[in-house]
């Protein structure tokens, strides 16, 4: 309101998860803001349901120390290809299996 420029609002976390959709946006920040990261994300392939079910779970996990992805981030990020509509439930899965995976995490 006061038109300054304000300096970003900092937290500290164990886990961080991206389940921002399409864009996978906290990666997508990550990769560009730390290229020294490695991280890429090359987007979505083409609406594939039948196959992406089963590839977005099988791909949701860590995607380095403390950063996560689930749902449709998870097919931006590893270039997968999308569903065109959770259809089978696999956006539940995804969501189940990132937050078993971290609390194994954490526990270690």
């Amino acid at each position: 309101m006061a038109n300054i420029h304000t300096d970003p609002f900092f937290i500290e976390a164990k886990a961080v998860v991206d389940a921002t959709g399409h864009d996978a946006e906290v990666v997508a920040v990550a990769a560009r803001k730390n290229p020294d990261l490695g991280l890429k994300v090359p987007g979505e392939k083409s609406a594939y349901a039948s196959v992406a079910e089963d590839l977005v779970v099988k791909y949701t996990g860590r995607v380095m120390e403390g950063l996560y992805v689930t749902g449709m981030a998870v097919a931006a990020v590893y270039g997968l290809p999308r569903m065109g509509g959770p259809i089978f439930g696999s956006m539940i899965m995804s969501g189940k299996r990132v937050a078993e995976l971290i609390i194994s995490d954490l526990k270690r």
